[in-house]
């Protein structure tokens, strides 16, 4: 049986690269790239001439065989877009169905964006839990940050320029307003890490929009995140509603002082009512 190599390769600067990743790339029959243009800039700055496939999420079904034919016959090399393959790309099922046809898995590794937010972050990272990207509708979105709400761990999701102001928003009010790290072009020219709670990254990237991929770490939930009681929590709602706060005001200020979430504050006004 032959071998399936998964190939970390750069995340921005290309110089990332290991000998034994280049090596590799440079001695299979085939390489298949999530993304043949990238992958094709990368293998011209170091000259390797092995042939490319595509295989990326809308042609998994129709290449998924042809790789597997291909390695009955030979070695074959998985790269994706950038960083380490199968997380976040169609990789997984190519892995599956290659160690169920009885061939090697050999990873080659290197970098990762995931794991070089979250050393930078300067966050815990003893236990972490990495997420991917975070569903695209707020909706979807806070459900999904919702579930892991009560988990100790450190949180690492991806996100996009155009959509990190709304998964802010919707994090501060599932969360509360925990600390974070928002890594920006990761090992690229203009890499830029933001330090602070989820409601300074708010107005800092509300007075400054952001470009580029993005890597979010946040804090995970702490064994007594609540420093207030419900009692205590109950209290003080009754005091600022006899001040005739908005409710949203309200949820806001209790969530900053109590650090409970902002969504079961204000959950709790709307059923005080």
């Amino acid at each position: 049986m032959n071998t399936l190599y998964l190939v970390a390769t750069p995340i921005g600067n290309l110089k990332d690269i290991s000998q034994r990743a280049l090596q590799i790339l440079s001695q299979v029959d085939l390489i298949a790239a999530e993304d043949t243009r990238q992958t094709g800039k990368l293998l011209k700055h170091y000259d390797i001439q092995t042939p490319l496939i595509s295989f990326h999420e809308h042609s998994k079904r129709s290449k998924l065989q042809s790789l597997l034919d291909h390695l009955e016959q030979a070695d074959l090399a998985l790269v994706s877009d950038a960083g380490t393959p199968v997380l976040n790309d169609p990789g997984y099922e190519l892995v599956r169905e290659a160690i169920e046809a009885g061939h090697e898995i050999s990873p080659i590794p290197g970098p990762s964006a995931p794991i070089s937010a979250l050393v930078a972050s300067g966050l815990p990272t003893e236990n972490f839990l990495y997420l991917g990207y975070l569903p695209r509708r707020s909706s979807d979105r806070r459900r999904a940050v919702n579930e892991v709400s009560n988990l100790p761990y450190t949180l690492i999701f991806f996100e996009t320029p155009h959509r990190l102001l709304g998964a802010l928003k919707d994090l501060l009010e599932e969360l509360g307003d925990r600390e974070l790290a928002v890594a920006r072009e990761l090992t690229k020219l203009h890499e830029e890490f933001f330090r602070g709670r989820i409601s300074a990254a708010l107005a800092h990237y509300t007075a400054n929009p952001p470009r580029g991929e993005i890597t979010l770490v946040l804090a995970g939930c702490p064994p007594e995140e609540k420093t207030w009681s419900e009692e205590q929590l109950m209290a003080a709602i009754k005091v600022r509603k006899s001040q005739n706060l908005p409710p949203a005001q309200i949820a806001s200020q209790l969530s900053a002082e109590s650090n409970w979430p902002r969504r079961e504050i204000y959950q709790l006004l709307i059923e005080t009512e």
